[in-house]
């Protein structure tokens, strides 16, 4: 397991294998399309055992649809 994923594991709890199904579940997954946002987010929500205000999905939404899926260093800082 690479060290990147061990301290994902230890920060967020959630389980290598999780955390590498999703990304592998991603692959090819269309991050323009409001409705395969919105499962990702409920996806990860799920996993780490967050809830995930609807404001916040909607920024999300609304930043990734914009932006046609693609996100960049500078637009997740703003959305933090």
């Amino acid at each position: 397991m690479s060290d990147m994923l061990k301290k994902a594991e230890q920060k967020t709890g959630v389980n290598s294998k999780d955390i590498m199904n999703l990304a592998q579940s991603l692959n090819g997954t269309d991050l323009s399309n409001e409705k395969n946002i919105r499962k990702v987010i409920k996806d990860v929500s799920r996993m780490a055992n967050k809830k995930v205000p609807k404001s916040t999905e909607d920024m999300i939404v609304e930043t990734l649809t914009k932006n046609k899926g693609k996100i960049d260093q500078k637009t997740i800082s703003k959305m933090l």
